[in-house]
């Protein structure tokens, strides 16, 4: 546990503002995915919602969507030694506080408050498990269309990571997806603390960035003096509340986890369906079911985005050409003849033969390139390559044969290679991993340099080079 105080000058805005925190990636959930989810938003104290998550709550307003809030505590405890406000009046002001902040983002939102001891959260941990659940099971939804937004389960308060540590169990165990919001994490941690590198941001409006100040203000008994006796000092001062005024939130962001037999969208429906228990040999079958429902059920070849984001992967491959490049999960081969022209050897590979036979065709006026049906990573063509993609396909794979795919990448690429990732961030109903869990696997697993990377809320586009023999 950290040590620090309200008191505490903290690491200035100015810091943070350096860091890159800026530049996070976005936090891979558009309107519709946020519009058809129910949030529950916990607080330990009034002030934690409007602070962490305020502009968040003030766009599920904007989109419909469902909220509900539990409030933990009335934070009675913020002023022990307020010589004119005893703890009980203080209780009293502190819930009007939080009643018109919640008013000022969610107009409608219903919430509920524990009355949990200030300080003790930690002590009723099972009352706030039952309260998530109760809250969870009222919106009626499955557990997959639930996200809890929480307190950073680190963040250094014993409230806030009681609350934060008990939403972690929560989401594990019954599969709700996750946000945690810092609050006094960015006083007492500093930019070269490595926890905030893997959190996602949330770009906010100029009307969402209002109603979170409005929301901020309400909290007066926080962000202004009881009075000007000691005792009544503002306990969140301008430069502390300098974190919270930015043109974005920042959570860490755990998935729902997916439902055994939860139904799948669009050209993964047969597949979502049969998901349970999917392993990479069962590929074959799996998408071609898909394949026999349309020759491009992903419409690769009329949709803007995927002509788009070939044109990106092709401009971020860092050689003009290659001498034996391998796609995985080829498909129909719309990206595969782009790549096999920069390519004098080109093998394109997939699991399922109905795609691969319009890959064949797209292919046979190129007398370099092949084709072949092979389920990775159990089967891996014979050979080395000095560029290898992996585009769209590694959340089709449990983590088990993941790792064992990137091991055999990294035995296949030749020294100084180039090995291409492109995966869809947002998740993926039926299967088990999404594109960013993808890319950090490959960054861990590998330790390869990264020669580019590119990433939009929709999809993330990374370069990585296998390292030259050290002479």
């Amino acid at each position: 546990m950290v040590s620090f105080t309200h008191h505490d000058a903290g690491t200035p805005e100015e810091d943070w503002a350096r860091s890159g925190a800026a530049a996070l990636p976005e936090l891979p959930l558009d309107a519709g995915e946020l519009a058809g989810t129910a949030f529950i938003v916990l607080a330990a104290h009034p002030d934690d919602e409007s602070l962490g998550a305020g502009g968040l709550m003030a766009r599920l307003h904007g989109l419909g969507a469902e909220v509900r809030l539990l409030l933990c505590t009335a934070g009675e405890a913020s002023h022990p030694d307020s010589p004119n406000t005893t703890p009980e009046q203080l209780a009293d002001l502190r819930l009007r506080e939080f009643a018109g902040a919640v008013g000022r983002l969610v107009p409608d939102a219903g919430w509920r408050y524990l009355g949990l001891p200030d300080g003790q959260v930690a002590g009723h941990r099972e009352q706030v498990l039952a309260a998530i659940t109760e809250a969870a099971a009222a919106t009626g939804r499955t557990a997959d269309r639930v996200v809890l937004v929480a307190p950073y389960r680190n963040d250094g308060h014993t409230d806030h990571d009681a609350l934060g540590s008990a939403a972690a169990e929560a989401a594990a165990s019954s599969g709700y997806g996750l946000l945690e919001y810092p609050v006094w994490y960015w006083l007492w941690a500093g930019p070269e603390d490595s926890a905030w590198q893997s959190w996602l941001r949330l770009p906010l409006t100029q009307a969402e960035e209002q109603a979170k100040a409005r929301a901020m203000a309400a909290h007066t008994s926080q962000v202004k003096a009881l009075s000007d006796q000691p005792g009544d000092e503002v306990l969140l001062p301008p430069p502390f509340l300098q974190h919270f005024s930015r043109h974005w939130e920042t959570f860490a962001w755990q998935r729902p986890a997916v439902p055994p037999n939860g139904p799948g969208a669009g050209a993964l429906a047969d597949a979502a369906r049969a998901r349970a228990g999917f392993a990479a040999a069962d590929a074959e079958g799996l998408f071609d079911t898909v394949h026999a429902r349309s020759e491009d059920p992903w419409q690769y070849t009329t949709s803007w985005y995927e002509h788009r984001k070939r044109a990106l992967t092709l401009a971020a491959l860092p050689g003009r050409s290659y001498s034996a490049g391998l796609e995985i999960g080829c498909s129909i081969g719309t990206l595969s003849v782009e790549l096999a022209e920069r390519c004098g050897s080109f093998l394109a590979v997939d699991a399922s033969s109905a795609a691969l036979a319009h890959a064949a065709r797209r292919l046979a006026h190129l007398p370099a390139a092949r084709t072949r049906h092979l389920t990775v990573p159990q089967d891996w063509p014979e050979g080395a390559f000095d560029l290898i993609v992996v585009s769209e396909v590694g959340y089709y794979l449990s983590p088990e044969e993941l790792a064992a795919l990137f091991e055999r990448v990294e035995a296949a690429l030749l020294p100084g290679g180039t090995l291409a990732l492109c995966h869809w961030r947002h998740p993926i109903e039926g299967w088990e991993l999404d594109g960013d869990t993808v890319h950090a696997a490959a960054r861990r697993q590998l330790r390869w340099a990264d020669a580019g990377l590119y990433r939009e809320r929709d999809f993330v586009l990374e370069i990585l080079r296998a390292p030259e023999p050290q002479g």
